[in-house]
C-alpha cells in the first residue's frame, strides 16, 4: 500500500470547519474512485494543524484517482471552500506501508484512542536492517511505513522531495508513546518529530 502522510497548515480557528466539510464530502468520494481515506486527525499540540492518510493499492491508482477525484464534481464544488481554510498544503510524505494503518468501523461513534506518530529521519534510506532492528524491539505500532521512492505523478499536489523518513503509529497510552525509544547511533538519524492526533469523528483509524 502507498500512502500520504498529509500535514495542512490551516487558518487560525478553521480547523473544525475543515474537518466538518472533509467528513462530510471528502470520504466517501474519494473511497468510490479506489483511494482509502484511512485517518483524519486533529493535531493537539498545533490547534490550526490537520492531518490525515490516504492510501492506495499501488502508484498506477495513485495517479487515476487523483486526477478523477481533482477533475471530477465533489472537488469541484466543495474544493474551493476546503482551501480557503488553509495556509499551506504541501507538507506530506509520500510512504510504503511496512505494517498497512488499522481500519474500525467509521461510524461507530466509540471513544477514540490519541494517536502518537514517531517520524525518524536519516541521510539515507531506511533498510531491511533498521526494519529487523525495529520489529526486534517488540514494540508494537499500528501501522509502520517508511518513504516510497516512486516519482510523485500527480505533480499538481506535490510531495516531499530527498526525505528518508520512517514512520511508527500507535494507540498512545501515555502523553508521548514512544519516546522511550532511542536508535542506535549505527543507524544515523538525524531528527524525530513526535505528533500527538487526535482522531475525527469519522476516522477510520481510532
Amino acid at each position: 500500500m502507498i500512502v500520504e502522510l498529509r500535514r495542512y497548515t490551516l487558518r487560525p480557528g478553521r480547523r473544525d470547519e475543515l474537518i466538518e466539510l472533509f467528513d462530510r464530502q471528502f470520504v466517501e468520494s474519494q473511497e468510490e474512485l479506489g483511494m482509502a481515506v484511512l485517518g483524519q486527525f486533529r493535531d493537539l499540540d498545533r490547534p490550526d494543524s490537520f492531518v490525515w492518510l490516504r492510501g492506495f493499492p499501488d502508484m498506477t491508482v495513485r495517479g487515476r484517482a487523483l486526477r478523477e477525484f481533482y477533475g471530477g464534481p465533489v472537488w469541484k464544488q466543495h474544493g474551493p471552500a476546503a482551501n480557503a481554510t488553509m495556509l499551506d498544503s504541501d507538507d506530506v510524505l509520500l510512504l510504503r506501508a511496512i505494517v498497512p494503518p488499522p481500519a474500525s468501523p467509521r461510524d461507530d461513534h466509540r471513544p477514540a484512542s490519541v494517536v502518537t506518530a514517531t517520524i525518524w529521519y536519516r541521510d539515507r534510506p531506511f533498510d531491511d536492517a533498521f526494519t529487523r532492528w525495529f520489529r526486534g524491539r517488540d514494540a508494537g505500532g499500528a501501522a509502520v511505513l517508511s518513504t516510497e521512492y516512486a516519482a510523485n505523478d500527480f505533480p499538481a499536489l506535490p510531495v516531499r522531495e530527498g526525505e528518508h523518513a520512517f514512520v511508527w503509529f500507535t494507540r498512545a497510552t501515555g502523553p508521548m508513546d514512544g519516546e522511550g525509544i532511542e536508535v542506535p547511533g549505527q543507524f544515523g538519524v538525524t531528527r524525530t518529530e513526535r505528533l500527538r492526533l487526535a482522531p475525527t469523528a469519522r476516522s477510520a483509524f481510532r
